[in-house]
């Protein structure tokens, strides 16, 4: 994967707070990426995870064979700070800004804790925010579109369209984790929901509940890594009770080589960001694109043979889904 493009992180003249935001390729189109709200350690750290997911999305549009490239946007809070409503809204209109210079080579949509709403605000002033209510104009969350993609790379990978009788481990009980939670569990699965926040336990009241702890390494038939990143460790891999890893989580290996720990243990793992592409694909083919919901929802469907593609790749070259969806990615760039 090549060097990033740009780097650009500034203070907001109104609230003090850093944002930046990391273009890793315009090489198949302008940059797209969420905006990721949240508190970091460090401005090291917030820089880091900028750069980390920009890379990710790069792989995830070139996959999906959209013509766009890959960023990632960052508003870093200071650790313990709480911000009110109003210091909220000067933290996204200075990101706005920021997002304006870029004059259309960055497009902006909602990550973790950014939702349309927020975007309505970016939209103030710049209009290169995606996914802005649906009253709006917009076309709202993504996260039904992300967790159809799932479900798309989980029929690929599972070599079924129905889960019934089968044990499904949603580690992460967010919007798309709920999705995922009453899809599977209509088409007949036993859906087990965990989540670091203990209020999210009464909102899945209609599945099992463990805790976050005892997600990652019970018995199932399918984990679905669907919070936060890095949770593939060779720790954890070494203690995974499953056959089948498939979610919607940015960067849920701790490093690239879990990929292969993975393989040895006989788990199939789909990359992260074939699985999640769902939201993406379906955002820019509406609002970027001009597409109907049915013909958006058709391209998300198309991941999963994306995925059937990917694994057999895997089988008969002996490699890991990971070596082949970043071969798949390279050529797509170096098509251009």
């Amino acid at each position: 994967m090549t060097a990033h493009e740009q780097l650009i992180a500034r203070r907001g003249r109104r609230s003090g707070v850093t944002t930046m935001v990391a273009v890793h390729s315009s090489a198949l189109g302008p940059a797209v990426g969420g905006c990721r709200f949240k508190a970091y350690p460090s401005l090291t750290a917030a820089v880091e995870d900028a750069l980390r997911l920009s890379a990710a999305m790069t792989a995830k549009c070139a996959v999906a064979g959209l013509a766009f490239g890959g960023a990632k946007s960052v508003i870093a809070l200071e650790p313990g700070r709480v911000l009110s409503p109003e210091e909220r809204r000067d933290v996204l209109l200075d990101h706005g800004e920021l997002i304006a210079s870029f004059d259309g080579g960055y497009l902006a949509g909602p990550d973790v804790g950014t939702g349309p709403a927020d975007m309505l605000v970016l939209r103030e002033v710049t209009p290169h925010a995606y996914c802005t209510p649906e009253a709006a104009g917009g076309t709202g969350s993504s996260s039904g579109p992300t967790a159809a993609g799932v479900l798309a790379a989980l029929r690929a990978a599972s070599g079924t369209r129905s889960m019934a009788g089968r044990r499904v481990v949603i580690s992460g009980y967010g919007s798309v984790g709920a999705h995922l939670a009453a899809s599977l569990q209509a088409s007949g699965a036993s859906v087990v929901v965990s989540d670091i926040d203990p209020s999210k336990r009464a909102e899945a009241r209609d599945f099992e509940w463990v805790p976050p702890e005892k997600a990652l390494t019970m018995p199932a038939d399918v984990l679905i890594p669907a919070a936060v990143g890095g949770v593939l460790t060779p720790e954890t891999v070494a203690r995974l009770d499953t056959p089948l890893v498939v979610g919607p989580a940015n960067n849920q290996l701790s490093e690239d080589a879990v990929a292969d720990a993975l393989a040895a243990r006989g788990v199939l793992w789909v990359p992260d960001y074939v699985a999640s592409a769902g939201g993406i694909v379906y955002t820019l083919s509406r609002e970027a694109e001009g597409l109907d919901h049915a013909a958006g929802l058709a391209r998300v469907e198309a991941i999963e043979d994306t995925v059937a593609d990917i694994l057999a790749a895997a089988k008969a070259h002996s490699t890991t889904p990971l070596f082949e969806a970043a071969a798949l990615a390279e050529r797509r760039l170096a098509s251009v």
